[in-house]
């Protein structure tokens, strides 16, 4: 057994804890997990049952993992050759049953990353190198490809699939079941089959900012995807006015950015 456990840790007798592993304070790993020797444990974190924990792996205090969950086993890319790499979950992670978290690879960075406070339903699968922020809500079954980046408080709708190197804005909705290929602008929202922009997440804006933000916001997606010429000569030119919207910067910064994707627009 490991000497480097807390003595407040509860280990179920069916576990296996790999020699190396590191489990902090008042950790609870229930029975027939199964933890690697790099997997590092902050306090109060819960791995209920059945829950397997492999590779260069840090889950943050206050995570819980629900059974048959398997998080940092080898990414599922067919360049992986076996270089070190690592996986990175944040606090208060919520992790429910059949998730599977890859790690990164050499060719991604090498890490994977999820923040704090987000819940993962069920058999969702997040794959290599993909960037998660904080407090999203990922839908039952939603598939992410690797090297994805999914901006704070988005959410994922039930059975939607990410392809690889998409990006997903902050406060953006994704539908049920849509297959994003493109990237999704902050705050938007999309739906069909084959994401399409449908506008913006006003639900999700109201909850959190005042009017005024949002109508200025309202103008500028009309003008950035309605207006005439090039979709980024009209986000730069969005961009010159010098809005100090919070809002506004969220969206035209992501546009401006450097990505290997087009835009999800409206039909």
């Amino acid at each position: 057994m490991p000497d480097m456990i807390h003595p407040s840790a509860k280990i179920h007798a069916s576990a296996v804890v790999e020699d190396g592993a590191q489990i902090g304070a008042n950790c609870s790993i229930g029975a027939f997990c199964v933890l690697g020797p790099q997997v590092r444990l902050g306090d109060n974190v819960e791995l209920l049952s059945h829950v397997v924990v492999a590779g260069d792996t840090v889950i943050g205090e206050g995570t819980k993992i629900w059974p048959f969950a398997s998080v940092g086993s080898q990414p599922q890319d067919l360049k992986y050759n076996g270089e070190p790499s690592s996986l990175v979950i944040g606090k208060n992670n919520d992790i429910r049953e059949y998730v599977t978290i890859n790690p990164g690879t050499e060719g991604g960075g090498g890490v994977t990353r999820v923040g704090d406070g987000n819940l993962l339903m069920i058999q969702v699968h997040v794959g290599h190198d993909s960037q998660l922020g904080n407090n999203i809500v990922i839908a039952n079954d939603v598939q992410i490809a690797g090297h994805v980046v999914i901006g704070d408080n988005a959410v994922i709708g039930s059975m939607a699939g990410l392809h690889q190197f998409c990006r997903v804005g902050k406060g953006a909705m994704v539908g049920a079941a849509s297959i994003v290929v493109n990237d999704v602008i902050p705050y938007g929202t999309t739906l069909s089959v084959r994401a399409s922009l449908a506008g913006l997440n006003l639900i999700g804006l109201r909850r959190r900012v005042d009017k005024a933000a949002i109508n200025e916001l309202r103008r500028v997606y009309k003008a950035l995807f309605m207006g005439e010429g090039a979709l980024l000569d009209r986000a730069q030119a969005l961009a010159d006015e010098a809005s100090d919207n919070p809002l506004v910067l969220d969206l035209l910064e992501f546009v401006l950015a450097n990505s290997d994707r087009s835009f999800c627009t409206p039909e």
